[in-house]
């Protein structure tokens, strides 16, 4: 009897996930929106976005299809925290509210699903070295876990528990792991390069379908190299900047099972606008979207992404500087 249940899970969880077209660039934004930076000793970060990621770009492989029938949109508010125990040792936080809707638009008729909530959150240890790979150089690490705060089980009003895609939380412990290198003065005394890569261990929703079932997102490898600068335009200091990320995501398994159409690779180019209101007072936007992408099967693919917000330094020392780090 439970074989049969669980393998009846395994096909109507196959079924969702082909029906939904789902894309695992979809979701609540964690790995990307980490890496708020240590300002020094007693030093205080607070960070509010907003996140708009819409797909509506159906791919097969690297090949845009002729169908704009599915929408997937996610509104996410996240909210940053960094604090710096020493000069080297800083705790930041993630947490997450999320909104999504799925629209699916065939002869005639239109499905809507929406589901909003708490999302999952993230716990980050960070270490930096100054200076360790030559003048004016920043390298951290970190390592930390997403916690699942979120709900995984909502339902649609049929009562059929909707697919881990579009919930809120997905049900499971990860672990990341993080990294990153900067390096500034070049080409002008106030331009910065700058690297970052995060990898995600996914953990086990062991809960999935009513307990019939155990789902887990595939792990995730993202990689971002950019350069910003720093102008004065009429008295206001600006960072304009400009970043490409790659993104790797592997399928997604259902009882230890890889489901068709999850998992892919993804370059994004990413422009990004910080602007100084006050010293310890930024206004951020950032706009990404994709050069090139290349998903297993069939999926929903990112269109566009945009994220807006304010972050608020708080310094022990209260010392300015105009490099924005």
């Amino acid at each position: 009897m439970y074989f049969k249940i669980t393998f009846l899970a395994f096909i109507l969880g196959i079924s969702q996930q082909i029906y939904s077209q789902t894309c695992c660039s979809g979701g609540v934004p964690l790995s990307n929106n980490l890496g708020l930076s240590n300002n020094g000793k007693g030093g205080f970060q607070l960070g509010v976005n907003y996140d708009y990621n819409n797909l509506n770009t159906l791919n097969a492989g690297s090949s845009k299809l002729n169908d704009d029938s599915r929408q997937r949109i996610t509104n996410s508010i996240l909210v940053n925290t960094n604090y710096a125990f020493t000069n080297q040792f800083s705790l930041e936080t993630l947490f997450t509210w999320v909104n999504q809707t799925r629209t699916i638009s065939q002869f005639g008729n239109e499905n809507f699903t929406e589901t909003s909530g708490i999302g999952d959150a993230v716990v980050l240890l960070k270490y930096r070295m100054l200076d360790v790979l030559g003048e004016n150089t920043f390298l951290n690490l970190g390592t930390g876990v997403k916690v699942p705060l979120g709900k995984s089980d909502f339902t649609s009003e049929e009562g059929i528990q909707l697919t881990s895609d579009l919930q809120p939380g997905s049900g499971a412990w990860d672990g990341l792991g993080w990294l990153s290198f900067s390096k500034n003065g070049i080409l002008r005394p106030s331009g910065t390069v700058s690297t970052s890569a995060i990898y995600r261990f996914t953990g086990v929703n062991s809960s999935y379908l009513n307990n019939t079932s155990t789902y887990e997102f595939g792990n995730t490898l993202q990689i971002s190299a950019g350069y910003t600068d720093q102008l004065l335009i009429f008295n206001t200091i600006v960072n304009p900047g400009l970043v490409f990320k790659y993104r790797k995501s592997w399928s997604d398994k259902i009882d230890d099972s890889e489901i068709p159409n999850t998992g892919g690779n993804w370059v994004f180019v990413r422009p990004e606008l910080n602007i100084q209101i006050t010293p310890n007072f930024n206004a951020i936007t950032k706009m990404e979207v994709p050069l090139y992408s290349y998903v297993e099967g069939t999926q929903l693919t990112p269109t566009f992404r945009v994220t807006a917000g304010l972050l608020l330094k708080i310094n022990k020392k209260n010392k300015n500087s105009l490099n924005i780090k």
